[in-house]
C-alpha cells in the first residue's frame, strides 16, 4: 500500500494584543517617580505643620497663603494624585484613570500657559504683589521658622541682597526697628545675618554680623558689610540674565505634558481596540 499523504501543519494564529507594552510601561515607570515625589512632598509639608503645632494652633491659618509648609502639602498633594492616575491607570489598563490623567495635565499645561501670558501682560502688577508679599515676610520674619529660612535663602543663597528696595525695608519688622532699642532689642537698626556679605576666611557664619549696620553713628563701611541692593531688582537682574534657561526649562516641562497627555490617550484608544477585538471574538463564538 502506498504511504498516507503527508498532513500538513496547522499554524496556530498567534493573539496579538492590540495594546503597546512599551508604551503601557513608559507611563507606568514615569508616574510612579512622580507618585513618589509627591507623597514625599506631601509627608513633608505635614511634618512642618505639626512640628509648629499648626493643627492645634488654627489662629496660625489667618496667613496660610505665606506658609512653605502649605504650599509642599498642596504641590505634594496634586502631584501625588497625577502620579497616581497614570501609573494605576496605565499598569491597570484603566480608560476612566487614564482620561483623568490626561485631563489634569491639560488643565495644568492650560494654568501654566495662562500665568505667563498673564505674567507678560500684568507684570507691573505681578511686581506689586511680590512686593507686598516680601514686605509679610518681613513682618513676620521671627514669627514662621520656615518663613524666615525661606527669606534668609532668598537673600543669602540665591540673590544676594537685602530687604526689598535695600536694607532699610528691614525697619518694617519690630525686632530690627531703630525704635526698637527701647525696649532692648540687640538687633535693632539692624539686618539679618542673610543680608551679610560672605568674607573669604569665613568657616562659621557669624550670626550678629547685621547688628548696628543700619545706626548713624555705625562705625564700619556698611556697603563692605552687607548688601546694599534691594531683592527687587536683584530678582528682575537674575531673571534678564537667565531668560534663556528659564524659557527652555518652561517649553520642556510643557512638552513633557503634551507628551503624557498623547501617550495617555494612545494607551487608552489601544485599550479600546482591545475591547472591540474581544468583543468580536465574543459575537463569534456566540454565533
Amino acid at each position: 500500500m502506498p504511504p498516507p499523504p503527508p498532513q500538513k501543519r496547522r499554524r496556530r494564529a498567534r493573539d496579538v494584543s492590540e495594546v503597546s507594552c512599551c508604551l503601557k510601561y513608559v507611563i507606568f515607570g514615569f508616574n510612579v517617580v512622580f507618585w513618589l515625589l509627591g507623597l514625599g512632598i506631601l509627608a513633608i509639608g505635614i511634618w512642618a505643620w505639626t512640628e509648629k503645632d499648626t493643627f492645634n494652633n488654627l489662629s496660625r491659618l489667618y496667613r496660610i497663603a505665606l506658609d512653605p509648609a502649605f504650599i509642599f502639602i498642596w504641590g505634594g498633594a496634586i502631584t501625588f494624585i497625577i502620579g497616581f492616575t497614570g501609573c494605576v491607570g496605565a499598569l491597570r489598563e484603566n480608560t476612566a484613570l487614564l482620561a483623568a490623567y490626561a485631563i489634569f495635565l491639560a488643565i495644568i499645561l492650560l494654568f501654566e500657559m495662562t500665568c505667563g501670558i498673564l505674567g507678560f501682560i500684568f507684570k507691573d502688577w505681578i511686581k506689586s504683589q511680590a512686593t507686598s508679599g516680601f514686605q509679610a515676610f518681613i513682618v513676620h520674619y521671627r514669627d514662621d521658622p520656615d518663613q524666615q529660612n525661606l527669606i534668609d535663602w532668598i537673600q543669602e543663597g540665591w540673590l544676594q541682597c537685602c530687604g526689598i528696595e535695600g536694607p532699610k525695608d528691614w525697619d518694617k519688622n519690630v525686632y530690627f526697628n531703630c525704635s526698637s532699642a527701647a525696649v532692648g532689642s540687640r538687633e535693632a537698626c539692624g539686618v539679618p545675618f542673610s543680608c551679610c556679605k560672605a568674607t573669604n576666611d569665613e568657616i562659621i557664619k557669624n550670626k550678629q554680623c547685621g547688628y548696628d549696620v543700619r545706626k548713624t553713628d555705625y562705625s564700619g563701611d556698611t556697603a563692605l558689610v552687607i548688601y546694599e541692593r534691594g531683592c527687587l531688582r536683584s530678582g528682575e537682574d537674575w531673571v534678564e540674565k537667565n531668560l534663556v534657561p528659564v524659557a527652555g526649562v518652561a517649553v520642556a516641562v510643557s512638552v513633557l505634558q503634551i507628551l503624557g497627555i498623547c501617550f495617555a490617550q494612545n494607551l487608552r484608544a489601544d485599550i479600546f481596540a482591545q475591547m472591540a477585538k474581544w468583543g468580536r471574538r465574543v459575537n463569534l463564538v456566540t454565533v
